[in-house]
C-alpha cells in the first residue's frame, strides 16, 4: 500500500519544480483528443521542422498554441490559411520552463466545404427542433423605431447601403452603429458583444445584423451556434440582413425578420416618408369626402323632416287634434246623456214597482196598520184582549185606541 503524498503547507511549501511537475501530470492525464477549431495564425520559422499555430474557438475569444511537424500540416492540410477550420488530433503539453500550455499535434485535417455544409445542416435540424426558427416566437418589428443599432463591418458597403437607404426613406431617423469583423476568427466573439451592448439600450428598438455577400466560409460566423441562440435570447426584435437573396446563413432563420439584401433591410425597419405622407394626404381626402357626404345626407334629411306638414304648418296637426277632440267630446255627452235617460227611466221603473209594493200605498187606499205598544202589529182579533191600547198607522198620521170589545 503506498503512502499518501504530503501537501503543501505555509512551514513545507512546494518548490516550484514540483508544482510544475504536478500540473504536467494533471495536463498529461488528458491524452490524445480530437479539437475543432479556427485557425487564427500559422508561423512557419525558418531552419526548423516546426509549425506554430494559434488555434481558436469560433464562438468566444479563447485560443491555445498547437505545434506541429511540418510533414503532418503538409500531409493533412496542405495550403492551410488564416481563418480555415481544422480539426486535430492534438495532446496537451506543459512547458516547465516557460509555465505554457499548447497542444500537439499529430494528425491535421482541413474541414471542407462538404463537411462544413453537412455540420450546418446538422446544426440547423438541431436548432429547429429546439424551436428557435419558430414563427410564432418571433416579434413584430416597430413600425417606427426612436434608434436602430446596426452591427456590421467598419467602412463596409453594408453599413454604407443601410444607413443611405434607410435616411432616405425617412431622414430624421437615429442609428447607433457598431463596427466589428464580419468574418474571421474574432468575429462571433465580437459581434455577441456589440449584441449584447445593443440589448440593453433602451432607447434601440431594433437591431440590424448587416454583411455583404462572400463565400460559405465566409459567412460561417453568422451560422455559429452560439450567435444564434444570442439572437434568439434577445429582448430587442433583430433584423438579419447577411448575404444576397441565395445567401441562408442560419441566423435568417432565428432573428424576428429576413431581409435578402441591407438595402431591403431598411425597407423593413422605417417606412417610406413619401409615401406615409401620400397615404396621409389619400386619407384625409376619403375623409374629407364622408365627412362631405355625411353632412350632405343630414342636410337632406333635414330638409326633408322640415318639409313635413307637422313642422311646416304645425297649427295643422293642432287642428286636427282639436276637431277629433271635439267629436270624442261630443260623442262623449251624447253617450253619457243617453246612460242617463236610460238611468232615470229605470229609476222611475224601479220607483213605481216601489211604490206598489211599498205599505204607505196600502195605507193610501184605506187600510192602516194595527199595533201593540210593544210594536207588535195585530193581525187577529185574538192576540188582543178589552182594555189593551192599540196604535193605530193611517196614511196620513196615527191613532191611539183602546179595544172595548174583541169579537
Amino acid at each position: 500500500m503506498t503512502e499518501p503524498e504530503p501537501k503543501s503547507s505555509a512551514d513545507e511549501p512546494w518548490p516550484v519544480r514540483v508544482v510544475s511537475q504536478k500540473v504536467g501530470a494533471w495536463v498529461a492525464r488528458l491524452g490524445w483528443v480530437w479539437v475543432d477549431g479556427q485557425v487564427a495564425q500559422i508561423s512557419r520559422r525558418p531552419g526548423t521542422s516546426v509549425v506554430f499555430l494559434t488555434l481558436r474557438d469560433p464562438s468566444v475569444d479563447l485560443s491555445l498554441t498547437v505545434t506541429a511537424h511540418r510533414d503532418v500540416l503538409d500531409a493533412g492540410a496542405p495550403g492551410l490559411t488564416e481563418g480555415a477550420r481544422v480539426t486535430m488530433h492534438a495532446r496537451p503539453e506543459f512547458y516547465p520552463a516557460r509555465g505554457s500550455l499548447s497542444l500537439r499535434a499529430d494528425e491535421i485535417r482541413q474541414v471542407g466545404i462538404g463537411e462544413l455544409l453537412a455540420r450546418l445542416e446538422r446544426l440547423k435540424k438541431l436548432l429547429s427542433a429546439e424551436g428557435l426558427f419558430a414563427r410564432e416566437r418571433k416579434r413584430r418589428l416597430p413600425f417606427l423605431p426612436r434608434k436602430i443599432g446596426l452591427i456590421t463591418g467598419r467602412a463596409s458597403a453594408a453599413e454604407r447601403d443601410v444607413l443611405m437607404n434607410t435616411r432616405r426613406r425617412w431622414p430624421s431617423i437615429d442609428f447607433r452603429v457598431i463596427n466589428v469583423p464580419v468574418q474571421g476568427p474574432t468575429a462571433v466573439p465580437q459581434i455577441l458583444d456589440a449584441l449584447k451592448v445593443l440589448d440593453n439600450d433602451d432607447e434601440v428598438d431594433v437591431i440590424v445584423l448587416a454583411r455583404g455577400g462572400g463565400s460559405v466560409e465566409d459567412l460561417l460566423p453568422f451560422s455559429d451556434e452560439a450567435l444564434c441562440r444570442a439572437v434568439f435570447g434577445c429582448r430587442t426584435p433583430v433584423v438579419s440582413a447577411i448575404g444576397h437573396e441565395t445567401d441562408a446563413p442560419l441566423v435568417d432563420y432565428v432573428a424576428d425578420a429576413r431581409a435578402s439584401t441591407p438595402t431591403d433591410a431598411a425597407k423593413r425597419i422605417v417606412p417610406d416618408l413619401d409615401e406615409e405622407t401620400q397615404l396621409i394626404g389619400t386619407a384625409r381626402r376619403r375623409l374629407d369626402r364622408a365627412v362631405l357626404g355625411m353632412i350632405d345626407r343630414e342636410s337632406n334629411r333635414l330638409e326633408s323632416v322640415r318639409s313635413r306638414p307637422s313642422l311646416a304648418r304645425p297649427e295643422t296637426l293642432i287642428d286636427q287634434r282639436a276637431d277629433e277632440a271635439g267629436r270624442l267630446r261630443d260623442r262623449a255627452t251624447r253617450s253619457l246623456d243617453n246612460r242617463v235617460r236610460r238611468a232615470d227611466d229605470d229609476l222611475r221603473h224601479t220607483l213605481a214597482r216601489l211604490r206598489a209594493l211599498s205599505p204607505a200605498a196600502t195605507l193610501e187606499r184605506g187600510y192602516a196598520i194595527v199595533q201593540r205598544t210593544d210594536g207588535h202589529v195585530v193581525r187577529a182579533a185574538g192576540e188582543v184582549t178589552a182594555g189593551d191600547v192599540l196604535r193605530v198607522r193611517l196614511a196620513d198620521g196615527e191613532l191611539r185606541t183602546e179595544v172595548q170589545e174583541q169579537e
